[in-house]
């Protein structure tokens, strides 16, 4: 490893420091928690919309966020390691095959939607011919 990416790697964990970053995608529904300075006060902003795309680029690694507020498409690039950042929340995931979904900006209503990617552990289904049969016979 290179003294660049040493110190790289030296920066992101000093940044990450009582911090997790969930593991998301392209497709999913996130919100992301910034905090927002107004004169002196500071407090927290939610912004929920779609993941985009993602830019894995160590340090300067990014992802862009999309939503439609008050009728107008909004995307919004956020730097992965910022201090400003300070909750990322997945609400679900998306069922996607492509790495960056800009066809979504010319969709709107039900065409921008995405399938929601199946959850883990599901309801059991029992297997063919396992069931009991119901006689209907009275």
């Amino acid at each position: 490893m290179t003294v660049l990416k040493t110190i790289e790697q030296q920066q992101i964990a000093r940044l990450l420091a009582g911090r997790t970053i969930p593991d998301f995608a392209p497709g999913d529904s996130i919100r992301v928690s910034l905090k927002v300075t107004e004169g002196e006060r500071e407090r927290i902003q939610a912004f929920e919309g779609i993941c985009v795309a993602r830019k894995n680029a160590g340090i300067n690694s990014s992802f862009t966020l999309r939503k439609i507020s008050y009728g107008e498409g909004v995307e919004r690039v956020f730097p992965l390691y910022s201090p400003r950042i300070s909750a990322i929340e997945v609400m679900r995931q998306g069922a996607v095959r492509r790495a960056k979904l800009f066809y979504l900006r010319g969709r709107t209503g039900k065409q921008a939607r995405i399938a929601e990617r199946g959850r883990e552990g599901g309801v059991e289904v029992p297997e063919t011919g396992t069931a009991e049969s119901v006689d209907t016979e009275a």
